[in-house]
């Protein structure tokens, strides 16, 4: 077998026995190498770790039988895990809400919105008391709201601005360096999380390209996966998607807007480089 084939016959091997939650040694002995090698071999092809894997799959199965009001008990003996702590924990490092958050449809999330306007148009910014969860540009208020609460279709929505939102929107008026003050309460995969930290990490006034993001994330080969995770972040402008372009130097598309993510870059150039 090629390392390819290798990859995909432990896919799938993982596939079929998540439930038991099989070890790196375990899934290596399947393709007949060593877990050392195993372990780089499937990252370079996959993006993510064997383990990584196995807990998003694991996830993935206990969200469809949260679905099913399974009991949290009962989704942690079907999963595999071995107590309702670890299956709370595997939900905090990939979902970025609990079991029941999630289950509940964020039943048990306050989220305090608000609109606010901008140099490049009205936005909707939302907060939980962890931080921000959704940032969007709403040129329609009406279905800009109805997209916030269609992503936690139980949680309690109230139209206020709060500390959390204010730090949030000084970035438009104070100092990028000022970033580490605002606080994100982001749901995403481990790739996305990671794909969207590296963007936080693109200077200002400066752009990237697809393939330079896919090697700061470790994967070189990830470049459509890049776009698909850039193109799902959930706070524009604050995660500067923007700021990523083709590497034919083409900007690209964005999703509220081409000439809006042009007018944010010669913003941001003018900040930086200011004529004389």
């Amino acid at each position: 077998m090629n390392n390819y084939e290798r990859v995909a016959k432990a896919i799938e091997y993982i596939h079929k026995n998540y439930t038991r939650q099989p070890d790196l040694d375990e899934v290596a002995k399947q393709v007949h190498v060593s877990p050392f090698h195993f372990q780089r071999m499937f990252k370079e092809w996959a993006g993510v770790t064997p383990k990584k894997f196995l807990q998003y799959i694991s996830v993935e199965h206990a969200k469809t039988l949260l679905k099913q009001d399974l009991s949290l008990s009962d989704v942690t003996f079907e999963t595999g895990l071995s107590g309702t702590s670890r299956l709370h924990d595997l939900f905090i490092s990939i979902e970025g809400m609990t079991p029941g958050e999630y289950k509940n449809g964020g039943e048990q999330l306050n989220i305090n919105y608000s609109f606010a306007e901008t140099p490049f148009g009205n936005i909707i910014v939302a907060s939980t008391d962890k931080g921000i969860c959704h940032l969007a540009f709403a040129d329609d208020e009406r279905a800009a709201l109805k997209e916030l609460t269609a992503l936690f279709p139980n949680a309690s929505f109230k139209q206020v601005v709060d500390t959390i939102q204010q730090n949030a929107l000084f970035i438009f008026t104070q100092d990028w360096k000022n970033l580490d003050k605002i606080k994100l309460h982001l749901k995403g995969t481990p790739f996305q999380l990671k794909v969207w930290e590296a963007l936080l990490k693109v200077p200002l006034g400066q752009l990237t390209t697809y393939s330079d993001i896919a090697a700061t994330v470790g994967n070189e080969k990830a470049s459509r996966a890049v776009g698909s995770a850039v193109g799902d972040n959930p706070v524009a402008f604050l995660i500067p998607c923007h700021r990523v372009i083709k590497s034919t130097g083409v900007f690209g598309q964005y999703h509220w807007g081409s000439t809006r993510k042009t007018a944010i870059i010669g913003w941001e150039a003018a900040k930086v480089f200011p004529e004389n």
